[in-house]
């Protein structure tokens, strides 16, 4: 309904192949992912759920430690997008999109699709090869949050915990990515077409 992005998926048509993307779009596509308002949101929301409890981040109660915990939420993100779709995308030459499978094909296979994406990558070239930007940028991210993350919240627990969290994360975007144009389409095509009909 426009309020979620999805400047990184793809449908190809068939028989067709999508054009790699230069360095400058790479780093054009992570820039627009980091700043855009839906992700805001999530950081706070993702604040105001760490905030509750004290929970990790552990900067302690209060309006000042909500603060620091959107702070954190934001660079999370913005960092681990850094590495990823930005940094490592264009030294590795991989490509940052997600590719559909589409509706042509049955729902169990599409659903495997989108969960082995966080581990397979295209190359600029075409080829699938393993998703090093993913991975290792997601991984590069958490670790510079040791920059700015309270020791308490440095522990390798925490750390291998914030690795599953963006993990499932990942599979989750995947997912979104992949049907979300199917419901879209199912759900909300009739209701414009109808509010077009009133007016």
């Amino acid at each position: 309904m426009g309020v979620i992005p999805d400047y990184q998926t793809v449908t190809e048509t068939p028989g067709g192949r999508a054009i790699p993307l230069t360095g400058k779009q790479k780093w054009s596509l992570a820039l627009k992912e980091t700043v855009d308002p839906f992700n805001m949101v999530n950081a706070v929301i993702g604040a105001a759920f760490s905030q509750k409890g004290n929970q990790t981040p552990k900067y302690g109660e209060g309006v000042p430690a909500y603060g620091m915990r959107f702070g954190a939420a934001l660079a999370d993100f913005s960092t681990q997008n850094f590495f990823s779709a930005g940094v490592l995308a264009t030294l590795l030459h991989q490509d940052p999109r997600y590719f559909r499978k589409g509706p042509g094909a049955k729902v169990p296979t599409r659903v495997l699709y989108s969960v082995s994406r966080l581990f397979v990558a295209r190359q600029d070239s075409g080829r699938s090869t393993f998703n090093a930007s993913g991975i290792f940028g997601m991984s590069l991210g958490i670790a510079a949050s040791n920059l700015y993350y309270p020791s308490a919240s440095q522990r390798g627990s925490v750390m291998a915990g914030r690795l599953e969290t963006s993990l499932f994360g990942g599979v989750t975007g995947n997912l979104m990515s992949e049907f979300w144009p199917d419901i879209q389409k199912k759900f909300f095509h009739h209701k414009q077409k109808d509010l077009s009909a009133k007016k």
